[in-house]
């Protein structure tokens, strides 16, 4: 049985969230909010339906824009 989409979203960026606060990765709230949802929105439209799979590709994603930014 699979969760509904809302729910496999929240879940999926919360872990990115977590995951990226907690290694002190995050230094503005807002602009990884919205990067976050964007990421793991655009993977669940291409049929992406694995939580940490999502997370995990949404945290490579941050950290990737990270050092664009940062080039």
């Amino acid at each position: 049985m699979s969760e509904p989409l809302p729910w496999l979203i929240e879940r999926s960026i919360q872990i990115a969230w977590d995951y990226l606060e907690r290694s002190g990765e995050i230094a503005d709230a807002a602009e990884a909010s919205r990067f976050l949802q964007k990421a793991v929105d655009e993977m669940v439209m291409k049929g992406e339906r694995r939580a940490l799979m999502l997370a995990n590709r949404a945290i490579d994603a941050y950290r990737h824009r990270d050092l664009q930014l940062a080039s």
